[in-house]
C-alpha cells in the first residue's frame, strides 16, 4: 500500500469515527422502530449530544392544536446532525448568558407519516395554512431541519412568551410584537424572553419563522427538497 493511499483511508476514517461512535452509542438505547429508523438514516439524538437540553415533545401527548397524540412511538427529539449540533451552540451561548436556564424541545424531526395525519386534521379549517402540505414536500421537520423551541428556568418552568406552544394566532406572531406590548396582549417581560430565545437561537445559525415566536429553521424549504432525505 502506497504511504498517500494509507494517508488517505487515515483521514477518511478519522473523518468518519465520531459518526461511528455515535451510532454505536445509539444502538444500545432502547430506541422504538420509529427512532430506530430515524437513527439508520443519520438523525441524532438531542440528548446524546447534550444531556442538559430539555426534551418534551408535545405531539406524543394530547396536549397540542389538534387534540390528540400523533406521535405513537416518538419520545426522543431527532435532528440531522449540522442542526442537532446547532441546537448543543444554542444551548452553550444561552448558559453562558444564565447558568440557570436550558433550552427545551417541544419538537424535532417528524416523519411524513405524522404530517399527513396532523394535515388531515385541519384540513379546511383555519388551522390549515399553519401546517406544510405533505403534497408539495413538507415543512423543515420533515427533514429534521427544524425545531419548536423555548427556554426554562433552574425550576423547569417555561419563561412565560406571551402565548402557549402551539397557539396558533397572531399574538405567536414574532413581527409585530412591540404592537402586542402596546395593546396589553403580551408584556415587555414576555417580549424579552422571546428576544432571548432568537438570539441564542439565531447565533447558533437558525432562522426564526414570524408567525410562530417557538419555530426554527436551519435551512430553507428549498435546500431541503434538493438536498436531503424526506423522513417517511
Amino acid at each position: 500500500m502506497s504511504l498517500r493511499i494509507f494517508f488517505l483511508k487515515a483521514v477518511i476514517l478519522l473523518f468518519l469515527m465520531p459518526q461511528v461512535q455515535r451510532i454505536a452509542a445509539q444502538e444500545h438505547l432502547n430506541y422504538s422502530e420509529t427512532e430506530r429508523r430515524m437513527a439508520s438514516m443519520g438523525l441524532v439524538d438531542l440528548t446524546q449530544l447534550d444531556p442538559s437540553i430539555k426534551v418534551r415533545l408535545m405531539y406524543a401527548t394530547a396536549d397540542n392544536f389538534v387534540g390528540e397524540v400523533l406521535y405513537d412511538d416518538i419520545t426522543r427529539a431527532f435532528l440531522r446532525p449540522e442542526a442537532a449540533e446547532a441546537v448543543v451552540r444554542a444551548q452553550q451561548s444561552l448558559k453562558e448568558e444564565f447558568p440557570g436556564y436550558s433550552l427545551l424541545i417541544y419538537d424535532a424531526a417528524r416523519p411524513m407519516s405524522v404530517q399527513k395525519k396532523m394535515k388531515d386534521k385541519v384540513r379546511g379549517t383555519d388551522m390549515d395554512i399553519y401546517v406544510s402540505s405533505p403534497e408539495n414536500g413538507g415543512g423543515l421537520h420533515n427533514y429534521g431541519m427544524a425545531v419548536d423551541i423555548t427556554i426554562v428556568d433552574k425550576s423547569g418552568e417555561p419563561l412565560s412568551m406571551g402565548t402557549d406552544f402551539d397557539f396558533l394566532g397572531k399574538e405567536s406572531n414574532i413581527d409585530r410584537e412591540k404592537e402586542l406590548v402596546a395593546t396589553g396582549k403580551i408584556t415587555e417581560n414576555e417580549r424579552q424572553n422571546r428576544e432571548l430565545l432568537r438570539k441564542v437561537m439565531k447565533k447558533a445559525g437558525f432562522m426564526p419563522l414570524k408567525t410562530e415566536w417557538w419555530h426554527f429553521n436551519y435551512c430553507t424549504r428549498a435546500y431541503a427538497r434538493s438536498n436531503l432525505p424526506l423522513i417517511e
